[in-house]
């Protein structure tokens, strides 16, 4: 197992009488893409900003590389805030320029890679250009340079992609990917499940501030049950010890399948319920529907509780 570099144990964080975070514990080890996740309100931005030294936990270790963090090992880290701050009334390649002085790049240095990245991601034209008048998908490229510039050890992105269209959705990612080669460490925030499959090697999944999951897409997988059969048929599909039935629709079924089942046996039960199979195909469990199934619950709850207070 690789070193730990985030090593968070036992944190918990109160603000006033309420408590927002849980006994959270989790690593993320040197060289990984980790995914972080969550509803909205779950904890994941609380939990970020304690480990960065913005808020100090009510209780618990929340450590970088072993220790807490402090603002001179700034240098060793790149942070892409939710909340976006750069300074729009000024021209991009000023902007870009001073925060790489304030990372430790001379002028000359900070001013040439601004240039350069600039070009990469299709905004060499946009360089004197007031930041303001940018869309919000180009200030958040901009954003995404100022992060990278001093090429960091630990990388955290929240919500990097928000706001993109797939072909720069795709840009991005190939530059965290470059980042990752490089031997950064990456803590992704966000709630696009395709790309947490695709790219990181373990995650976590915080609700009211606690762990519902934890560990490599395998394992968060199996612990929702693994496999589902997907199947399209006629006639209800019957309950069964080899199965739970996930999605019931008229002619749609999906079913959670048991570890120690085979698929085949699965389809002789339902044609001699009475099934009629028309197709059916056999799949992992994604992380969007274990998303759903943690956080679904969730809202239909609130929705539920606001319906009630409506009456």
């Amino acid at each position: 197992m690789s070193e730990a570099l985030v090593h968070i144990n036992g944190f918990r964080m109160d603000f006033g009488d309420t408590t927002v975070i849980r006994d959270l514990s989790f690593d993320v080890h040197r060289g990984e893409t980790f995914g972080f996740l969550g509803s909205n309100g779950s904890g994941k931005t609380t939990t970020i900003r304690a480990l960065l030294g913005i808020y100090q936990p009510t209780a618990g270790t929340l450590h970088i590389d072993g220790k807490p963090f402090r603002p001179e090992d700034g240098g060793r880290l790149g942070y892409l805030p939710e909340e976006r701050g750069l300074y729009k009334k000024e021209k991009v390649i000023d902007v870009m320029t001073y925060f790489g002085r304030l990372k430790g790049l001379d002028r000359h240095a900070a001013r040439t890679w601004s240039l350069e990245y600039l070009e990469r991601v299709a905004l060499a034209d946009k360089a004197g250009a007031q930041l303001d008048k940018l869309s919000g998908g180009q200030q958040q490229k901009v954003q995404l340079g100022v992060t990278i510039m001093n090429e960091p050890e630990l990388l955290i992105l929240d919500e990097p992609t928000k706001g993109f269209d797939p072909v720069n959705r795709r840009l991005l990612m190939d530059i965290i990917g470059e980042q990752k080669t490089k031997g950064a460490t990456v803590v992704m925030v966000t709630h696009q499940m395709e790309e947490v499959e695709r790219l990181c090697d373990r995650v976590i999944l915080l609700k009211n501030g606690t762990a519902e999951a934890y560990g490599t897409i395998d394992d968060v997988q199996n612990q929702f049950g693994g496999r589902v059969l997907r199947l399209r048929h006629s006639g209800p599909v019957p309950p069964s010890p080899r199965y739970t039935v996930t999605v019931s629709e008229r002619n749609y079924s999906e079913l959670s399948i048991a570890d120690d089942t085979d698929e085949a046996d699965i389809l002789k039960e339902l044609i001699a319920a009475g099934v009629t199979v028309r197709s059916f195909t056999t799949t992992k469990i994604s992380l969007e529907e274990i998303f759903i199934r943690i956080y679904g619950a969730q809202n239909q709850v609130a929705t539920s509780n606001f319906e009630m207070a409506e009456a």
